[in-house]
């Protein structure tokens, strides 16, 4: 595979597969497309936008032809540089299949297209009384397709799950052109291996989803919303851990450490505290007879020597506005650093104390400001490591921090990342957490799914090693 210009030809015959005004091939156009939300860039040689299946299969079959490559994407929200073309070709925009194709309250069920933003897709089963868990904080811009694709989550998932817990089929086509459809219209069945969930979390490297049937949770009764301020960050690390042993499961548990803080007050509507060391928002859900007990039972398991206050958000005006502030924190973040190196680790939850220990000292250590916050009811933690991309001397020691970052995560049995996907910002990582033996399967799958390699090329695996030479 080259990155040499495409021909005319193939260019021509695009053009018959998709309508001419759905077809970029002006550099100056295409630009936009050959970076995510990662800031990394690579010019595609053409973009294209689908509206339907049969282009997508149609596409994939041309691309195997001329052995050029494919790199499926939504609307770019991803940190990784997944969607990044790196060996040019052809960028495929699911952006436009933004068609809900069934709504089907009685079986609890939606079946969409990839391009749907998952705030449409929420507004529209909410008429009917339900929502579909998965709820990233880019939930007004990213598509469906691409919280599938990165496996992606957000708050609700430590009581509702992620997307593979929340989806029932798939309609695809993989890289060798093949028609698929997987999976089952019934929360049970074990007919066949589930290649469903393989297909859900692997980034457009194996098929193109084109068609999914998600599993729908009716909404909840009633909501609360409480905030916790600590002294300190070990403290409300402490707090977590105590808050996911007892009966009740909150529907979210955030954690934001004092130098987020200050850094979103002036992002925020929120009356933020000043000078503490950390805060956890938690949201409960659930028949209003009970949240009472519940909400009892989350302050009983909050309180510690660290403990400063304890409060609930009762207007609506409130509960907007300190969710406002957890999703102003990655802006904020982008004002006040030129570049932030942003992780999703996770470890199970009893070692989060261990974890934000450890990120203290290896922030004094290598001298580098280190900001937390993330999803602590999972024990995902998004650590962002503020840095000047302009002074080479700070990123050696950023480099040198984060290696030693993912150390710490692996030692505590944790996972590199937890919802932010692979792409290439963590691939040369993954040996480290995967063994030789499960990486060669994995391989194999690709191989299996994808023999041109033409999906989404140089992604996930280090790709020295993803087709070794047979000898």
């Amino acid at each position: 595979m080259t990155n040499s210009p495409l021909s005319k030809e193939f260019i021509d015959q695009l053009k018959s597969i998709f309508d001419v005004s759905n077809v970029l091939t002006d550099p100056s156009d295409c630009y936009a497309y050959g970076y995510d939300n990662s800031r990394k860039h690579a010019q595609p040689d053409v973009v294209v936008f689908a509206t339907e299946h049969q282009q997508i299969k149609a596409l994939v079959d041309l691309c195997n032809h001329n052995n050029v490559p494919i790199v499926p994407r939504g609307r770019g929200t991803g940190t990784t540089g997944a969607t990044v073309p790196l060996q040019a070709g052809v960028v495929l925009s699911l952006e436009k299949m933004t068609k809900i194709i069934r709504i089907d309250p009685e079986n609890r069920i939606a079946i969409v297209q990839p391009g749907v933003t998952n705030q449409t897709l929420q507004n529209a089963v909410a008429e009917h009384g339900f929502f579909w868990p998965p709820d990233p904080t880019s939930a007004a811009f990213c598509t469906i397709g691409g919280n599938l694709a990165y496996n992606s989550a957000g708050p609700r998932a430590v009581k509702y799950g992620t997307p593979r817990e929340n989806i029932l089929g798939l309609t695809a086509v993989t890289g060798e052109g093949n028609e698929v459809k997987v999976g089952t219209y019934t929360t049970k069945g074990v007919v066949g291996f589930d290649l469903t969930r393989l297909i859900v979390g692997s980034e457009g490297t194996l098929a193109i989803i084109t068609e999914a049937t998600l599993k729908l949770t009716p909404l909840a009764e009633a909501k609360r919303v409480l905030q916790c301020v600590y002294s300190d960050i070990h403290s409300a690390a402490k707090a977590v851990s105590e808050i996911m042993a007892q009966p009740f499961t909150p529907c979210a548990l955030e954690f934001i450490d004092g130098n987020a803080i200050e850094m979103v007050r002036n992002f925020s509507e929120s009356d933020l505290p000043i000078n503490s060391g950390a805060m956890l928002m938690i949201e409960v859900d659930g028949a209003t007879s009970s949240l009472e007990e519940a909400v009892s039972a989350i302050q009983h398991a909050a309180k510690n020597t660290g403990l400063l206050s304890f409060r609930e958000a009762v207007s609506k005006k409130e509960i907007n506005a300190l969710w406002a502030t957890r999703k102003a924190l990655s802006p904020a973040l982008r004002n006040v650093a030129p570049k932030k190196i942003n992780e999703d680790v996770v470890v199970p939850v009893s070692h989060i104390p261990d974890l934000i220990e450890g990120l203290d000292l290896l922030s004094s250590q290598h001298d580098i400001k280190i900001v937390n916050f993330g999803h602590a009811g999972n024990g995902n933690i998004h650590v962002n490591l503020l840095v000047n991309p302009d002074d080479p001397a700070e990123m050696h020691r950023a480099h040198t921090c984060l290696d030693d970052v993912f150390s710490l995560v692996l030692k505590l049995n944790g996972t590199l990342s937890g919802e932010h996907g692979v792409g290439i910002e963590k691939r040369d990582f993954v040996d480290r957490e995967i063994l030789p033996n499960s990486l060669s399967y994995m391989r194999k799958i690709k191989t299996l799914f994808d023999p041109n390699n033409i999906l989404n090329p140089e992604k996930m695996f280090p790709t020295e090693k993803m087709f070794p030479t047979e000898h």
